[in-house]
């Protein structure tokens, strides 16, 4: 978790080239075994601010358009992890 966090918001990184703190985003919950490795790092705004305006779509609870905006939850993890990992 803390290479996920240092990585910092998966989003604000592809579209704005620019790192931004993040909160863990749990992709499939959290509480099911290993639910930890599948997370991806959102700022505040792309989790959970709520909004879905011109400058960005959040993660909660707009997940559909959250997608089609900036690409699945899993495709997102696999960049992430691509990039962590190497």
């Amino acid at each position: 978790m803390d290479a996920i966090v240092e990585h910092g918001c998966i989003v604000c990184k592809i579209e704005w080239g620019i790192h931004t703190p993040p909160e863990i985003h749990h992709i499939d919950g959290k509480t099911k075994a290993n639910s930890h490795l599948l997370t991806i790092p959102l700022c505040f705004n792309h989790h959970r601010e709520g909004s879905d305006c011109s400058q960005y779509t959040s993660r909660h609870p707009h997940k559909s358009r959250f997608e089609e905006r900036y690409g699945t939850e899993l495709q997102l993890h696999g960049v992430v992890y691509e990039a962590i990992i190497g």
